[in-house]
């Protein structure tokens, strides 16, 4: 899944301010508070029968029981008992509450989430929901609270911050539902507000060539569909006047997309025509920035008429990828656009208003009051609009409120959980298109060999825009005429090549009817499995989760050769010391395994680029919004087309005559830079190993490093890159789990995950995953014969 950076409870760092004296003053006793208790009975409130918890060599539980109600409430009583404090601040971070135990840290994360208000849109969304999904909603959190009734001890986070927990409500699974949209769908604002300050500043070439929609990995792959906003030449003259005036310090306002390091995930599948049984695999490894513990929980559940085994999000009561025994579902984030920033023109006789069609409507208000540990509380007051709620930050000064999907509580709802109980394929596909959590692509694979792709989340039905550009709605030619209907959503099923294929690329073209995004990621992942998948004529599970671990990345094929173009014989004649660079390069494999050579200068090479070819060309935005920065997704359509043409009106620096001398020095900026963060090694040892090295650290650890050892997860170099591997891994980013599966073939299933099940940094299954997570070695989807069995009898 894309996401904005890790949006899981780690994204709020806990810093040094009091933590320490805390942590120091209390003692590091509280780690050896005892480990929850995995055998024995115990009371669990309302449960209608006896239920059972059989635990694994792994810590993943197995939970029996004789209806579905019942098996929330033992999945809310086991969760909370291994995964307590994260469950507690990944509500508190959506709810907007951090600040009450963190601090002023925390305040600028709770203002966000309040000016939201998806504290008030959790509450009005529970009554919405069916009488069915909210009975889960209350089992999980009866099953929750269970669990804190009976165990004084909690978690020794709890202890350091000085806090208790206060009960769950229904409404707190709601909550982290409504996290989830911010991580995987949120980063659309940034994208329009940059496109919005282009359009007002740049000629509209210019911005035309700036932001296409494609690369060349994703035009092969869509045979070279025409897409809404193609590759466009360079236009000479609107860039050579903008170079001319220029401003001299502007700094960098290019820069890589910051989400193709999270690129979101892969996931695929073959149907009975490519295995050797006839059964259809599925494949998912869904990309996010790594926690600790990990952002998701392995469970396996039993009861009438199901057997599914996956991965469930601490604090919801279903499964978002798994399998039961008919059919299998994986997911990767949509990449689209589902929020824009409307234009809002204020009435210049009273700035409490705003215009809608002929009349002048009063701004509503929503008080909010954020409590801060240690200071006095901050009154927050919300203006509300028609469209949704006024943004914190103006465009280019004028105020603009924010209409997203995510806020609109008549198209959210948890209908996802029904595919754990979905018999067939059409059924799936039919929940995946009528449920309205974040939108994802929905890969399935059914126990007759049948495989298929669709969408789920609700769709804007735009008119009179594309939502690129924000736009006044006022005269009403400009909105959303509600969503795409559940029966008009894009399906494919069984396709004649045997295989389905979705790593976050575009999958539409300019003829599609809607208007679904227009920075998704560059197509090579996408690309390369599909190559992959086609190479081989039968595959297995064996087969594709090798796949997952395929470490090629032909993209940066292109700045290796760039750079040996550059690097001349008779340019190293002249400056001998360059050979080695040019040797370094040349011993480059194609692949980013940790004894690759060349990668770490290379990534490096393709920053410089991106800073140096473009700002440029950029000065007028920065002059309009000092916070400007270029960041699209596929920048290096023209970036690399500007490299290939070399125009040279359009040379970025006057102190090189010519586009290859100007490059090499980038090379060599470039090279300095890698070379300066791995003091003490030549370049002929600077490895791909030396540079992506894995960094799952607990947030609690950064405030008292004697705690390293014990929280966080060891560090080791890890083979993988950012967003153009198929192995997507990285310091603290990567696959959050990778899952293979066959419906009804659950014994054969893969998935291990990073990390570990358990939260307690002292339990046996706290860090027991991460090994086979760094190595790429394979664990059992089910669990194995159990070590533990826990007996939940009715209170």
């Amino acid at each position: 899944m894309m996401t904005k950076t890790n949006k899981t409870w780690l994204t709020i760092s806990l810093g040094a301010v009091g933590l320490v004296a805390a942590v120091a003053g209390f003692g590091t006793w509280w780690l050896f508070q005892p480990l929850p208790v995995l055998d024995g009975e115990f009371q669990l409130a309302r449960l209608s029968a006896p239920a059972g918890i059989d635990t694994g060599s792994h810590g993943i539980p197995l939970i029996r029981a004789d209806n579905r109600i019942d098996a929330a409430r033992v999945l809310g009583y086991v969760t909370a008992r291994d995964r307590l404090f994260q469950m507690d601040l990944m509500r508190r971070k959506t709810a907007g509450r951090l600040s009450e135990v963190f601090g002023v840290m925390a305040v600028n994360s709770d203002t966000q989430a309040r000016i939201y208000g998806f504290n008030v849109k959790a509450k009005q969304l529970l009554p919405k929901l069916p009488a069915h999904h909210r009975q889960y909603l209350q089992a999980y959190a009866e099953g929750v609270n269970s669990y804190l009734q009976q165990n004084t001890a909690l978690p020794f986070e709890f202890k350091v911050l000085g806090y208790r927990p206060e009960p769950w409500q229904a409404a707190d699974s709601l909550l982290i539902v409504f996290g989830m949209f911010d991580n995987l769908t949120a980063w659309a604002e940034r994208g329009e507000r940059m496109l919005s300050v282009m359009e007002r500043t740049l000629p509209a070439d210019v911005v035309a060539f700036f932001t296409p929609d494609s690369d060349r990995f994703t035009d092969a792959l869509m045979q070279h569909a025409a897409s809404l906003r193609p590759p466009q030449p360079i236009p000479v003259q609107s860039m050579q006047t903008l170079l001319a005036n220029r401003s001299t310090s502007f700094g960098t306002l290019a820069t890589a997309s910051p989400g193709e390091e999270l690129a979101g995930s892969n996931a695929w599948a073959v149907s009975g025509s490519k295995t050797g049984d006839g059964r259809a695999i599925l494949a998912n490894d869904m990309h996010l920035g790594i926690s600790v513990p990990n952002i998701w929980y392995r469970v396996e559940l039993h009861y009438p008429k199901v057997k599914a085994a996956g991965l469930n999000l601490p604090g919801t009561p279903f499964l978002i990828a798994g399998s039961n025994q008919h059919v299998a579902w994986g997911m990767t984030n949509l990449a689209g656009d589902f929020l824009d920033l409307v234009k809002l023109e204020i009435n210049p006789d009273n700035s409490g208003q705003y215009r809608h069609g002929d009349a002048w409507c009063d701004f509503g208000e929503r008080r909010e009051v954020i409590e801060i540990k240690g200071e006095e509380s901050k009154l927050l007051t919300v203006r509300e609009t028609l469209w949704g709620p006024v943004a914190q930050q103006p465009i280019l000064d004028e105020p603009v409120a924010i209409h997203w999907v995510a806020l609109d509580v008549d198209a959210v709802n948890i209908n996802i959980l029904e595919l754990e109980q979905s018999e067939t394929l059409e059924q799936s596909l039919a929940v995946a298109n009528r449920a309205g959590g974040p939108q994802l692509n929905v890969v399935l694979a059914d126990e007759h060999g049948h495989i298929a792709w669709t969408l789920t989340g609700k769709i804007p039905h735009r008119f009179g825009g594309d939502g690129l550009i924000s736009r006044s709605w006022a005269d009403g030619k400009t909105g959303w005429n509600h969503y795409v209907q559940p029966s008009d959503m894009p399906r494919i099923v069984d396709p004649p090549a045997g295989i389905i294929v979705s790593a976050n690329e575009r999958r539409f073209a300019a003829d599609f009817p809607y208007t679904i995004g227009h920075q998704f990621a560059n197509g090579y992942r996408a690309y390369r499995i599909d190559q992959r998948l086609k190479q081989t004529k039968q595959h297995s599970e064996w087969s594709l989760f090798n796949l997952q671990q395929d470490t090629e990345t032909e993209f940066y094929s292109y700045y290796q050769q760039l750079a040996l173009q550059v690097l001349t014989p008779e340019v190293v004649n002249q400056q001998p010391a360059l050979a080695e660079l040019r040797g370094y390069l040349m011993r480059w494999n194609g692949r980013a395994d940790i004894e690759s050579l060349g990668l770490p200068v290379l990534i490096e090479f393709r920053k410089q680029l991106i800073d140096a070819v473009l700002s440029p060309f950029l000065s007028a935005c920065k002059q309009a919004d000092k916070d400007f920065v270029y960041a699209w997704n596929y920048v290096d359509t023209p970036l690399q087309t500007l490299l290939n043409e070399k125009p040279a009106p359009l040379l970025p620096d006057p102190r090189y005559n010519n586009w290859d001398r100007f490059i090499l020095a980038q090379l060599v900026v470039s090279t300095e830079k890698a070379m300066s963060r791995h003091s003490g090694i030549t370049l002929a040892d600077l490895n791909w190993g030396k540079q992506n090295v894995v960094g799952h650290a607990h947030p609690f650890s950064k405030a008292f490093s004697l705690l390293s050892p014990v929280l966080d997860m060891p560090r080791r170099p890890v083979a993988g890159c950012g967003g153009y591997c198929v192995r997507v891994t990285g310091p603290d980013y990567g696959a959050s789990e990778r899952l293979v599966v066959s419906p009804n073939h659950l014994q054969d299933g893969i998935l291990h995950m990073p990390g570990g099940q358990s939260g307690h940094p002292l339990s046996a299954f706290y860090r027991d995953q991460q090994p086979f997570w760094l190595d790429g070695l394979p664990l059992s989807l089910i669990a194995d014969h159990p070590e533990h069995t826990l007996r939940l009898i009715p209170e």
